[in-house]
């Protein structure tokens, strides 16, 4: 189980400190979370902290029991918990094959490798041995990253938008993967999303607004209410994925 206790947090820009998270407090079981809600809300930020890129400025996070809120990002991977970053990161030099590798933590043969390419949509031939670098479109960087999050098999698994930069075809069988991931992996699966379709498959919904946690439970009691009144607390569930206006 993942827990967030009062976690708030603040930072500086021009006008001061700004306080963007505030006591927010969840208890998240195995399962599908979706965290939603208006842009700005503070869901990013909660996910770095989750992840371990951000320490809060107050408040811990416990992993099936354990202090994890000094824990390095490579601390907290070893403990269980991927991140899947809203902008993929460009690796030169490695290639798609040697970055599933290192994700898996073990050695795993190509077959293995190609399995978890076409699993979100990519042509294994086409890509295995490619470098991870400039010449990948953004889309392509986004399921190569996602692959590599199914290869890791962690506790938690953590996406960041992860339908950003993916055109319409792609985000159907997106859609799928996470379906699949959330039938067969078991663990915590938490995504930050504005899309619809992807809060429909959660178990759970949270919505977060100007760094409050406003609402916490079963999809099926927060959806209908959120999605029947979408101007006052989540005006941004229109979707934005390329190709789909």
């Amino acid at each position: 189980m993942l827990q967030l206790k009062n976690i708030s947090f603040s930072a500086e820009n021009e006008d001061g400190k700004k306080e963007i998270l505030k006591n927010i407090t969840m208890d998240i079981d195995d399962g599908f979370l979706a965290i939603t809600g208006p842009n700005g809300g503070g869901k990013s930020t909660l996910a770095k902290i989750i992840a371990g890129i951000l320490k809060p400025t107050s408040g811990k996070i416990f992993l099936d029991g354990e202090d994890i809120t000094d824990l390095s990002i490579t601390e907290r991977a070893k403990r269980g918990i991927s991140f899947a970053f809203q902008q993929p990161v460009r690796f030169k030099g490695i290639t798609v094959h040697d970055l599933i590798r290192l994700a898996a933590g073990k050695e795993i043969t190509m077959s293995e490798a190609c399995d978890y390419l076409s699993q979100v949509g990519l042509c294994a031939r086409d890509y295995i041995n490619r470098e991870v670098n400039a010449s990948l479109s953004g889309g392509e960087l986004k399921r190569i990253e996602i692959a590599t999050v199914l290869a890791r098999s962690t506790k938690v698994s953590l996406f960041d938008e992860p339908e950003a930069g993916i055109d319409l075809w792609s985000f159907g069988n997106l859609i799928n993967v996470f379906e699949k991931m959330y039938s067969t992996l078991g663990g915590t699966i938490i995504i930050i999303s504005h899309q619809e379709r992807i809060l429909n498959i959660a178990d759970k919904v949270a919505v977060l607004q100007a760094g409050e946690l406003k609402s916490y439970g079963e999809a099926k009691d927060i959806l209908p209410e959120m999605l029947g009144s979408t101007a006052s607390v989540c005006p941004v569930l229109t979707s934005n994925v390329k190709g789909a206006e």
